[in-house]
C-alpha cells in the first residue's frame, strides 16, 4: 500500500525496572493527520449526464463523482442523471463519510470498515484514515453480515460460490463458512451483491494488498487472524438511495468519531486480542 508521509512514527523506548528484571520495548506513536485539500464548496446538485462531458474530467474529477453516486464508470455513463458535487477540487475523503481520525483506535495497526447504510469503506492505520471508497454490498435477499470479521485467504482471481461464471478479481474472503468477502466487481450504484462487498478495481487491489492473511494450524483451525474487518449498519431498501439526501444536507451521511467509536467498542477487546498473537507470531518468524 502507497503509505502516507507524516502519517506515523514509531520510537522505541527500552523500559528497566527497579530489580533489573527483563527488558521489554514499549512503541510510542508520533501522530500527525496527513495533508488534504479541502473543497471549497460542500453543496451537490443533480445534473443530466447527457447534457455532461464526462469524458472531460481528470481522474481525480471522475474518482469523486463515481464515489459520491456509488457506482463505477460504466454504469455512470448510462445514468440518466447523477449527483454532483459543486466543487470538485477537494481530496476524495471529503466526500465520504467516515472522520479523519479514530483516537480509540491509536493502538490498532489496521482495520477495515464498512458501512452498509452509506455504501463506503474506509481503512485505518493506528486511528488515521488512510484511503476511503464506494462499495455495493448485499442486496435485500442477500444481505452481507455485520459485526466482526478478520480477513482470512485471497486469490488474484477466483469464480463465485454462488455462479461459476462469475469471475472475483482480488478477492478477499472475511468469512470462510458463508463465501463473504471483498472483490472487484461492477457496481450498479445500489447494494446488488449477493453478500459480498464489491469494490472498483483500484479499491480492490488496495485493500487485496493492505489486508494480512490467517495462518492455519491445520485445514479445521485457524492459528492466527488476519486484518480485522467492521461491517456495520444497515440499509433501507424502501427509501431512496441516502446519497440522495446530500442535495438538501450535505453531511446527511456524515460518520463522527464518537459514532464509529461506538461501533468499534464491542470489539476492540477481541482485537487487540487477536493483534497481540499475531505480532508475537511474526516476531517469532524473525
Amino acid at each position: 500500500m502507497k503509505r502516507i508521509t507524516g502519517l506515523l512514527f514509531l520510537f522505541f523506548i527500552a523500559f528497566t525496572s527497579c530489580n533489573k528484571e527483563n527488558t521489554t520495548e514499549q512503541p510510542t506513536l508520533k501522530r500527525a493527520l496527513p495533508e488534504r485539500t479541502k473543497p471549497k464548496n460542500y453543496t451537490y446538485s443533480y445534473l443530466n449526464t447527457k447534457e455532461m462531458n464526462l469524458d472531460s474530467l481528470g481522474t481525480k474529477e471522475m474518482d469523486i463523482l463515481l464515489a459520491v453516486n456509488r457506482m463505477d464508470e460504466t454504469h455512470l455513463k448510462k445514468t440518466d442523471s447523477i449527483l454532483v458535487p459543486t466543487d470538485l477540487t477537494g481530496d476524495l475523503e471529503f466526500y465520504l463519510p467516515f472522520p479523519f481520525e479514530v483516537k480509540a483506535l491509536d493502538s490498532i495497526k489496521k482495520i477495515i470498515f464498512f458501512s452498509y447504510p452509506s455504501e463506503s469503506f474506509a481503512t485505518y492505520e493506528y486511528g488515521i484514515l488512510t484511503h476511503v471508497g464506494p462499495t455495493n454490498m448485499g442486496k435485500e435477499t442477500a444481505i452481507t453480515p455485520t459485526g466482526l470479521f478478520y480477513t482470512n485467504w485471497k486469490a488474484e482471481e477466483t469464480t463465485s460460490t454462488v455462479n461459476d461464471e462469475w469471475l472475483l478479481k482480488w478477492n478477499f474472503n472475511v468469512a470462510n463458512n458463508l463465501g463473504v468477502g471483498f472483490h472487484q466487481y461492477e457496481l450498479p450504484g445500489f447494494p446488488a451483491s449477493h453478500s459480498c462487498m464489491r469494490l472498483r478495481e483500484k479499491d480492490a487491489k488496495m485493500l487485496f494488498d493492505f489486508a494480512e492473511q490467517w495462518v492455519l494450524e491445520n485445514d479445521d483451525k485457524v492459528k492466527i487472524k488476519g486484518t480485522p474487518v467492521i461491517i456495520f449498519g444497515k440499509y433501507d431498501f424502501n427509501a431512496p438511495k441516502p446519497w440522495f439526501a446530500l442535495k438538501n444536507d450535505p453531511e446527511a451521511l456524515k460518520i463522527t468519531e464518537e459514532e464509529l467509536e461506538t461501533v468499534l467498542t464491542p470489539h476492540l477487546e477481541d482485537i487487540k486480542k487477536e493483534e497481540k498473537i499475531r505480532d508475537e507470531y511474526q516476531a517469532q518468524q524473525g
